[in-house]
Order: C-alpha cells, then sequence, then structure tokens
C-alpha cells in the first residue's frame, strides 16, 4: 500500500497535465543506481509479456529495487494507480562519441485515448550536457503524431535536455516528443526505460488533500485578492513553442484531461472550455 506522503500533490499533477512530463532528480540511492549498470553490463534485466503486472517484474535486480521506493510507488500510484501493467522496457545504451543523434519522435501509434500510459525513464549516472541524454518537448502530448513523423524537427524553442545527476527519473505521458541525443563523450551512457499501462480508472489517484485550498485560492485572485494561482496558473502556462492561437487550443486539451482526472465537469481556465459548451437549447 502506498502512502499518501509519497504521492504527488496536485500542483505535481496539474505540472504533468500541462507539460506532459515530471522529473526527479537523484531519486535513486548510489547503491542501486551502480547495481543496475552492473546488471546491463551483463544482460542481467529481463522484462515481462506485455500486460503483466508490474509487481511481478524485475525480482532480484537493482530494477526491482529502484521501482520499490517509496517515492517510485508513490508516483506510479499517481499516474496510472497501484500495481500497473507492464507494456515493455528498453535498455538504451549510448556508446562514446557518437556522431549522429536520435530522431525527435512520439513512442507509439497514434493514440487518441484521454487514458494515458507513463513512460518511466531511469538514468543510473550523471549525464551532462555533452552526454547527450534524453530531450523532451514540453507541452507536446496533446500534438498527436504517428512515431517518426516528426523527426525533421529540430531545436524547438523550449525544449529540455534530461542534463542529471545519478538516480534521476523522467515520468513521461506516452505521447510527448522526445529523443535521445548524441553521447559526445568518451564513456558509455545507460538509460532504463518501462512503460505501464493503468488498469484503473485514472480518478484522483494522487494527494487531493491540497485540491480545495487550490481552487479557493483560485476563487480569491478571481476576486481581486493576493493568491498563489496554484492549478489554474499552472495549466494556463505557455510554451515557448506555442503560437498565439495553438496555444490556447493546448490550454483547452489541459482542461479537459483535468476534468477527466478530477471528476470535476466544472473545471475552466479562462472561460474557454465553458464557452465551447454553450449550446442554448
Amino acid at each position: 500500500m502506498t502512502l499518501k506522503q509519497h504521492l504527488l500533490d496536485s500542483r505535481q499533477m496539474a505540472a504533468f497535465v500541462a507539460r506532459g512530463f515530471l522529473r526527479f532528480d537523484e531519486l535513486v540511492p548510489d547503491a542501486i543506481n551502480k547495481r543496475v549498470m552492473r546488471e546491463i553490463d551483463e544482460d542481467a534485466i529481463q522484462g515481462a509479456p506485455a500486460a503483466t503486472p508490474l509487481s511481478q517484474c524485475y525480482h532480484g535486480t537493482g530494477i526491482r529495487e529502484m521501482l520499490d521506493l517509496p517515492q517510485v510507488q508513490g508516483l506510479i500510484h499517481s499516474l496510472v494507480g497501484e500495481d500497473p501493467l507492464f507494456d515493455h522496457d528498453a535498455i538504451h545504451v549510448r556508446e562514446p562519441n557518437q556522431g549522429r543523434a536520435q530522431g525527435l519522435h512520439a513512442d507509439s501509434i497514434i493514440d487518441l485515448r484521454t487514458h494515458f500510459d507513463i513512460q518511466i525513464m531511469y538514468f543510473p549516472h550523471e549525464v551532462p550536457l555533452e552526454m547527450g541524454g534524453t530531450l523532451v518537448l514540453p507541452g507536446s502530448h496533446f500534438r498527436k503524431v504517428n512515431e517518426m513523423d516528426i523527426a525533421a524537427y529540430q531545436n524547438m524553442r523550449g525544449q529540455v535536455p534530461m542534463v542529471c545527476k545519478a538516480g534521476s527519473i523522467l515520468v513521461l505521458h506516452h505521447g510527448i516528443w522526445h529523443c535521445g541525443r548524441q553521447n559526445q563523450t568518451d564513456r558509455r551512457r545507460y538509460m532504463f526505460k518501462v512503460r505501464l499501462n493503468p488498469v484503473v480508472r485514472q480518478l484522483r489517484l494522487w494527494n487531493t488533500d491540497d485540491l480545495d485550498d487550490d481552487y479557493r485560492a483560485h476563487r480569491e485572485i478571481f476576486a481581486g485578492r493576493d493568491a498563489d494561482g496554484g492549478v489554474q496558473d499552472i495549466l494556463s502556462r505557455m510554451e515557448p513553442w506555442f503560437e498565439a492561437a495553438s496555444g490556447r487550443l493546448e490550454i483547452v486539451n489541459r482542461v479537459k484531461l483535468w476534468r477527466f482526472l478530477t471528476g470535476d465537469e466544472d473545471f475552466d481556465v479562462h472561460y474557454w472550455v465553458t464557452r465551447l459548451e454553450n449550446v442554448p437549447a
């Protein structure tokens, strides 16, 4: 059973809805990091058939130790529920001094679900900028594309390279645009990825204790009083690569996903979805 203090809070969930990813720096202890890299070199990490419960995967490995960390259990539970299904995994090893990078892509065929899978990317060692690492384009998860159809795009405004310390974790919405950058160092680069499918309705799975306070704060701002905008503010922030008109469409998509996750069909940002629902009899 995942303890409440290890679950995500509402602002973290709003950030995931808005940007399509969360990062957790230096989350995994160094002993596990070293074990995982050793097991990668020994080809000792094996996945499972698709649709196997995650609790039945990776027994006796460092990956199991990583997944069993309370904070990792908490983020998994918050996004896809307790004990989701294993979809697939990948061990990405980039050799030294590689001359090319991976093209920008999304990891599946066009997927129109409101429910979402997550991909956990685990970096067991420090990744400086020259080592490449994974690059993500924040807010791109609502732009439905088929795998490598976007590979020609490069150097998008606001892109985020995963420059991080050892033991850091990146959690992605399955639709986000991302790629692996080239390794320009003399060292091998390691990254472990696992995709997880929800088995429950993704409804208020995180710690929602702060949700009512957040909505109250927004009402105070609307009334002209000084307060932190919280969820509303997070969901209304534009990404640098958004065009003015399409940026509003992205916020509409965020509102729809937030309604789905909270069960609050009256939630809105700047009245943008409510006006679209105005269909007088």
